[in-house]
């Protein structure tokens, strides 16, 4: 064991050695303190906007916004479609038949500019994906009663 470890400390001080570590510090010159780190990767305030910047900012939040709130959404469904675990007439799934559809409405809304339209796309949707699960969720209710009541019987 004392073998494997001199063997480990001799391949990292080489490897330390050969990758120009100066002084203990590593090529990427990290920052020493939390303040130069900060004044690194924290966006300074630009002195003066002009009225189309802060509309082209405030239109850029906004996008991300949707765009969270879309792959929120989407993700919801994917999760919703697991409980969806039968089959149709055909013999497909309606869990992959569901989330067919929910792709393709996704791809078809992909380039949609105008706010109001997606926003209109992603209540309809979270509407859509709620009354589902809620039906879901009465049918199974439904079942379960149906099936104390023939066990009842017997």
């Amino acid at each position: 064991m004392k073998k494997w470890r001199n063997i480990a400390v001799n391949l990292n001080s080489n490897i330390f050695r050969s990758c120009g570590a100066v002084h203990g510090k590593l090529l990427h010159n990290g920052p020493d303190t939390v303040e130069e780190l900060l004044e690194r990767h924290v966006v300074k305030k630009e002195k003066s906007y002009d009225n189309s910047d802060e509309d082209e900012i405030s239109a850029r939040r906004r996008l991300t916004s949707t765009r969270r709130e879309a792959l929120s959404l989407y993700r919801d469904i994917i999760r919703a479609t697991r409980f969806f675990s039968w089959p149709n007439d055909r013999g497909v799934l309606w869990r992959d038949i569901l989330r067919e559809n929910a792709r393709r409405e996704f791809e078809t809304a992909r380039f949609e500019k105008d706010p109001e339209i997606v926003t209109r796309l992603l209540i309809g949707g979270r509407d859509a994906v709620q009354a589902a699960l809620d039906k879901l969720v009465e049918k199974h209710k439904h079942q379960m009663a149906q099936g104390h009541a023939d066990s009842d019987r017997r």
